[in-house]
């Protein structure tokens, strides 16, 4: 853990790890378009089963680490929700080909 000094050193490093999470974020995306490839279903894509996996574990890793689970839950599921949309999107269009 990075052990900072001034306020102006506590800013950089946010931001340094701000540009990780982005970083992840489209990483994951990437990846998550990916999955359409092998559902056959929008029902297969929602994955709700999946998805509460998901959450408990990220909830689970924030108790771990002594932050909010509520928080991560929260940023879990709005990611989950509009990368649940843009893998709906990659369904669709690889069923137009």
């Amino acid at each position: 853990m990075v052990k900072c000094n001034t306020l102006e050193e506590v800013r950089v490093e946010i931001d340094k790890l701000d540009d990780k999470l982005v970083d992840l974020i489209s990483e994951r995306t990437h990846i998550i378009s990916q999955a359409a490839a092998f559902k056959n279903s929008v029902e297969e894509v929602k994955a709700d089963e999946r998805i509460d996996f998901i959450l408990q574990k990220a909830r689970k890793r924030a108790i771990e680490l002594n932050i909010s689970p509520n928080m991560v839950s929260e940023l879990f599921r709005i990611m989950i929700d509009e990368m649940v949309e843009t893998e709906i999107s990659e369904f669709r269009n690889k069923q137009i080909f």
